[in-house]
């Protein structure tokens, strides 16, 4: 896994104010709620949902049994529309009260348990695992930092359980007492990370950590993960959530610092991992080229004498060559996820479509649609579709008018062709992406009236 810090372009909308204490929960794949928290010296009780698939931030109000105003509480989703909500400090008490919120209608109802309970605590974490809630950690009144382990039954009202917690003890590596942790759901495994702790019953300093655990579903026991690159700042009281094979950290505090900075976790292989590698060093000579109002006598000659992959090169600043390997072009018959994005749109089975009628019903659908309608799962497809056809309108046209000067100088600038990912591209690049592949579109047909 590799981190990356996340950049303000990567959203739109205001993201929460910085703080620390806050619940982050992802909901049905296209969610992020953030609630509550500590900052200004004051608990926070605000909802802010991240919308996944147009990438913005917005605040909500919500009503019923509202849970007081809180920091360190934590929560987890249930299913695709509900969250559940354990614990916390209000300034006063440590809390083991639970709430559940409905996220379609807003409203929060509390959970009435019964029996033995935890400690009341803040600092925990709160992961849904099946039908149960597990907490781990925490800080509470009638002690140090603790490291049990809590599954609660009863948060799913289909099932008709009565309410209960339970107390587990699992083998392996656990983590060491904590709390201001995370523990998120990824797959068949749980992912801790961070948190606030001791150096030991002698010594009794504050200890803020980095470090990844992996609770393994499976052979039900505590692992280590490693992680490369550098990672972020040692931390506790931040929030951790799982967007797809990525995880998005914010916030959180180290003691002295209150952080408002965002950071992916992502897979080793993941283009996000690379993309800090990826910005291509354009040379002067290719900045002139791109930026030049008209062309100079001396690059009018130029253009005469080098070849067009060579022009095109040196105008997109890129390293490219005939053989298309470089760029990682994709025929657009081998690119499965054009292919089938292009069926389901056109709505005709694998065994029954058109598949050349089919993309460019894809094609038309997207030179039509504006750029806020353009989903998370389209734009792998649209960034490889505008990269093969900025190769066909350049290597196309030059094939047959070497003369066109002006295409070579400057007028057209194709920003995105050297990204290797739709990962790469910020929220702010897509109206201007979009731009680009509808003027290649036009472009391709004005060529087609032409040549017939």
């Amino acid at each position: 896994m590799h981190w990356v810090k996340a950049d303000s372009s990567d959203f739109r909308g205001n993201p929460p104010h910085a703080r620390s204490g806050h619940a982050a929960v992802d909901i049905g794949k296209s969610k992020v709620v953030v609630f509550g928290g500590f900052a200004d010296k004051r608990f926070l009780d605000d909802i802010t949902v991240y919308d996944i698939d147009i990438w913005q931030w917005s605040e909500l109000t919500s009503f019923g049994d509202l849970p007081s105003p809180r920091e360190f509480a934590a929560a987890s989703a249930i299913g695709n529309r509900k969250i559940v909500m354990y614990g916390g400090w209000d300034g006063k008490k440590w809390l083991s009260d639970v709430y559940i919120l409905d996220t379609i209608s807003l409203e929060w109802r509390e959970l009435s348990v019964s029996g033995s309970v935890p400690p009341p605590r803040c600092g925990h974490s709160a992961t849904m695992v099946e039908k149960r809630l597990l907490i781990f950690g925490g800080r509470g009144g009638a002690g140090p930092i603790m490291g049990d382990l809590w599954a609660l039954k009863g948060v799913i009202e289909e099932e008709n359980e009565t309410p209960g917690w339970t107390q587990l003890k699992l083998p392996g590596q656990p983590p060491s007492a904590r709390c201001g942790h995370t523990v998120t759901s990824g797959g068949h495994y749980l992912l801790l990370f961070g948190g606030h702790g001791t150096g030991g019953w002698l010594s009794r300093y504050d200890v803020y950590h980095n470090d990844c655990i992996i609770l393994d579903r499976v052979s039900v026991q505590w692992k280590r993960l490693s992680t490369s690159d550098e990672p972020p700042p040692p931390r506790a009281y931040h929030s951790m959530t799982c967007i797809g094979s990525h995880y998005l950290l914010f916030g959180g505090f180290d003691g002295k610092t209150t952080f408002g900075d965002l950071w992916w976790l992502v897979p080793e292989d993941d283009p996000i991992a690379k993309r800090l590698q990826l910005t291509p060093s354009i040379p002067q000579e290719s900045r002139t080229v791109m930026f030049l109002d008209g062309p100079s006598e001396s690059m009018a000659k130029e253009v005469q004498t080098e070849s067009p992959i060579v022009e095109l090169q040196k105008r997109l600043g890129i390293s490219f060559s005939s053989s298309k390997a470089q760029v990682n072009l994709v025929d657009e018959a081998e690119d499965k996820e054009l292919i089938e994005l292009s069926s389901r749109f056109s709505g005709e089975s694998l065994l029954t479509r058109d598949q050349t009628a089919c993309i460019q019903a894809l094609r038309e659908h997207w030179k039509r649609s504006p750029a806020t309608s353009i989903q998370l799962q389209e734009l792998g497809p649209l960034l490889r579709d505008y990269q093969r056809l900025t190769v066909h309108h350049h290597l196309g046209s030059f094939a047959f008018d070497l003369t066109s000067a002006s295409s070579l100088l400057g007028y057209e600038v194709h920003r995105f062709f050297h990204l290797k990912g739709a990962s790469q591209l910020r929220m702010d690049d897509i109206p201007a992406l979009l731009n680009e592949y509808k003027e290649l579109i036009s472009n391709g047909e004005d060529h087609t009236l032409i040549a017939s």
